[in-house]
């Protein structure tokens, strides 16, 4: 059984940055794919970012690509996501996300294709 901790959220001026990690326990092929999502009040929970963890290419959101990066720490077991240029729009409570199946094309977005959550950390940019 994988676990998953998120830190790092907080509040921060619109332009600003923040990075969130997550740290991962457990069996590391229950956790074939790792992500990010966020959801603010009132909206459905966004894809922001994922990448096999063992690596390769990730994927982002439109609306956060060019300011976030995804990246991990095998050692550590700690995924990360690295938050520049901060808008309003991106506050929310972010979420970090394991698959232990293989996604392909769009299902790395999917967020019913994961199957172990964080209980979510709050990022508040102010304008």
């Amino acid at each position: 059984q994988v676990r998953v901790v998120e830190s790092g959220g907080g509040l921060v001026q619109a332009g600003g940055s923040l990075r969130l990690s997550c740290a991962a326990s457990g069996r590391t092929s229950s956790r074939y794919f790792m992500g990010w999502f966020r959801q603010a009040p009132g909206k459905e929970r966004e894809f922001v970012a994922a990448n096999e963890w063992s690596g390769g290419r990730p994927d982002y959101g439109d609306s956060v690509k060019g300011r976030f990066t995804i990246s991990r720490d095998s050692a550590k077991n700690t995924l990360y996501l690295q938050m520049n240029s901060l808008k309003p729009e991106d506050t929310a409570v972010y979420y970090c996300a394991a698959a232990s199946g293989f996604l392909g094309g769009h299902n790395i977005r999917a967020s019913w294709a994961y199957d172990t959550w964080g209980q979510g950390t709050q990022v508040t940019v102010s304008s």
